[in-house]
């Protein structure tokens, strides 16, 4: 009876909080990457050379870094539902405040409060999922949830060049009316998480008490059977394998971020075509990545193996962004683009499952902040450096080639870590 409660209640975790959250984080990538669409038309407008809007783009990891672990922490303590709310209202009104964007310094300044504001976000659902979601899925449902990160590179690609196509209505620029439409829904969003949202399974009128028994169970006896791991906010900080990790994650966001910033500009560089065609191209590599990371995280689930599925996507895609370096034209270059983000989606759902089998409690908020924040001082390295290659080389090649060589060597780094997850499956 236990085990049919608990898949009960497993399932309407899957029904109604891991679509809702999942939503969200459609959003906040959205918002994160558009500038990537924004530089088509703004960098001309403003003449922004590629270091100088690279620089720009990376600068919303430096406070995003600087804040994420503090607000991780508040989280822990005041509630998903409210810290959640917080956060996409701020960051929605900041990112539409990037029409107004006149010059480097005003660009540089409000990518700033975008992180600073955002800080927070993606690790606090990770640690919310850890709440709701025995280990033994938990891969399949980070991955689910990940999805959001491809989901909205293929449906911001079309929506954000379509909005640019709005250049001069209104006396706007279209990258300004992209900002101003793209940014206000995450605000309203965040109104929308106060309703919605349940902090914890205690608080979830929509589970029966057997399933609520049965949840609360199976999360506790993990905790129970993991005694080993980091409880305190102090001890997880210290913990030695949650900075390897940090490292093996830090080439994540290089290419990730690299890829998404500058992508539309590679596309630009191929194809020479409008702005709705590119936004409509640049789906396909995210559409790449959907399949990857569903599939490669079901499969690590059904093996509980965690760290070689994270070694391998890194290797795909490392080799594939060397490779797109010495080819030319449109379709080689979008097939190599799109196994590059094949490989790097399929390591999102092992690594996070990996990650957060070493801390729990608010240890666990902290240590997942934790590799998020170092990992995403990659987010400043990977776009301003490809943009200071492409100044210095006159073209992408130099940069894919680095980025390239950064996920393999991050992909060889998580080999070292101990499979935390192995010692979790059933005997």
């Amino acid at each position: 009876m236990s085990d049919r409660a608990l898949e009960s209640a497993a399932a309407k975790v899957r029904r109604r909080l891991v679509p809702f959250v999942f939503f969200c984080y459609i959003f906040a990538y959205l918002d994160r990457i558009n500038v990537g669409f924004a530089a088509l038309q703004m960098n001309a407008a403003l003449g922004f050379s590629a270091a100088v809007y690279g620089f720009g783009a990376g600068i919303f990891f430096v406070s995003y870094t600087a804040f994420e672990i503090a607000s991780n922490i508040i989280l822990a303590r005041v509630g998903a539902r409210r810290w959640i709310a917080r956060i996409m209202i701020s960051w929605g009104l900041i990112s539409a405040a990037m029409m107004f964007v006149r010059d480097a310094s005003t660009f540089y300044a409000l990518r700033f409060l975008l992180g600073a504001a955002e800080a927070g976000f993606f690790p606090g659902i990770i640690y919310y999922l850890t709440r709701w979601v025995p280990a033994r899925e938990r891969a399949r449902t980070v991955a689910t949830f990940m999805t959001a990160v491809v989901t909205a590179g293929i449906v911001g690609g079309p929506i954000s060049g379509a909005l640019l196509t709005l250049d001069g209505f209104g006396g706007l620029a279209g990258w300004q009316w992209m900002f101003l439409l793209e940014g206000l829904p995450a605000a309203v969003m965040g109104l929308v998480v106060l309703r919605v949202l349940t902090d914890t399974p205690d608080e979830a009128s929509w589970l029966t008490l057997g399933e609520h028994r049965a949840l609360a169970a199976a999360l506790s006896g993990e905790a129970s059977v993991e005694a080993g791991r980091a409880h305190g906010v102090g001890e997880a900080l210290r913990h030695p394998w949650l900075w390897v990790l940090a490292l093996v994650y830090f080439v994540v966001p290089v290419a990730l971020y690299a890829f998404g910033f500058f992508l539309p500009q590679i596309l630009q560089a191929a194809f020479a075509g409008s702005a709705l065609q590119i936004g409509l191209l640049s789906a396909i590599p995210y559409l790449a990545g959907a399949v990857g990371m569903v599939v490669t995280s079901r499969h690590s689930d059904r093996t509980g193996e965690r760290r070689r599925y994270v070694a391998a996507g890194a290797a795909v895609a490392g080799a594939a962004f060397v490779a797109t370096a010495f080819v030319q034209g449109l379709g080689p270059s979008l097939v190599l683009l799109s196994i590059a983000m094949l490989g790097l989606a399929s390591m999102f759902g092992p690594f996070w499952t990996l990650a957060t089998s070493f801390v729990h409690g608010v240890g666990a908020a902290a240590g997942i902040a934790l590799i998020n924040s170092v990992g995403n001082v990659g987010g400043f390295v990977g776009p301003y450096g490809i943009g200071y290659l492409r100044d210095t080389t006159g073209g992408f090649a130099a940069g894919l080639v680095a980025i390239g060589v950064v996920v393999v060597i991050g992909g060889a780094l998580v080999l070292a870590v101990p499979d935390a997850a192995a010692r979790r499956r059933p005997r």
